[in-house]
């Protein structure tokens, strides 16, 4: 089932997931209709909380990137840390599902250590670098209660003030079902 995306502005998407475990109430369901709703946006991760849930999963399936190192990165993380972030900051444009229309140079580390548990709950401590890396951070951002406008310099983010309090009434055209927290109007 296609989930709404929440849109910025939304609470939970300021709020630091909270870990889970194997009994979290349909946690499969959830999965499965997370890597629908981010198929369905044409997005190459999604993050719990924005679709709801304010707690640390996220998903990526990254064939969508058309990155020749990439055709295979599918993977659920659950309760996912970055123990470690390394090497020299490289900007790259980025955009997010709960803010269409927006992109923006972002510049993050290129190599990153991350624990996690996957689908099955097996725990896995992995390196990742380069694109990889970097959609990993974005998603993880959005369980530590972050978005990547929050990157921006004070002026660049004052100027996008406007637009990004406009997606928060709704006043952005979307292809995909979203919920705006300052609107009554669901798309």
């Amino acid at each position: 089932m296609k989930l709404p995306i929440v849109a910025y502005g939304d609470p939970v998407l300021r709020k630091r997931g909270i870990d889970i475990d194997k009994s979290y109430p349909n946690l499969t369901q959830l999965i499965a209709d997370m890597f629908e709703t981010m198929y369905a946006a044409h997005g190459v991760g999604l993050a719990a909380p924005q679709v709801g849930f304010g707690i640390r999963l996220f998903v990526i399936d990254a064939k969508e990137f058309n990155e020749a190192k990439l055709p295979n990165f599918k993977k659920v993380f659950i309760n996912a840390h970055i123990v470690e972030e390394s090497g020299d900051k490289w900007a790259f444009n980025e955009g997010c599902l709960s803010i269409p229309d927006v992109r923006e140079d972002v510049d993050r580390k290129p190599k990153i250590r991350v624990q996690y548990l996957d689908e099955n709950f097996v725990a896995y401590d992995e390196i990742y670098d380069g694109t990889a890396a970097r959609i990993i951070q974005h998603e993880y951002d959005h369980i530590e209660g972050k978005l990547f406008v929050d990157y921006l310099n004070p002026v660049r983010k004052r100027m996008l003030q406007t637009r990004l309090m406009a997606i928060s009434r709704g006043q952005v055209n979307v292809e995909y079902k979203m919920k705006f927290p300052n609107s009554k109007k669901k798309r």
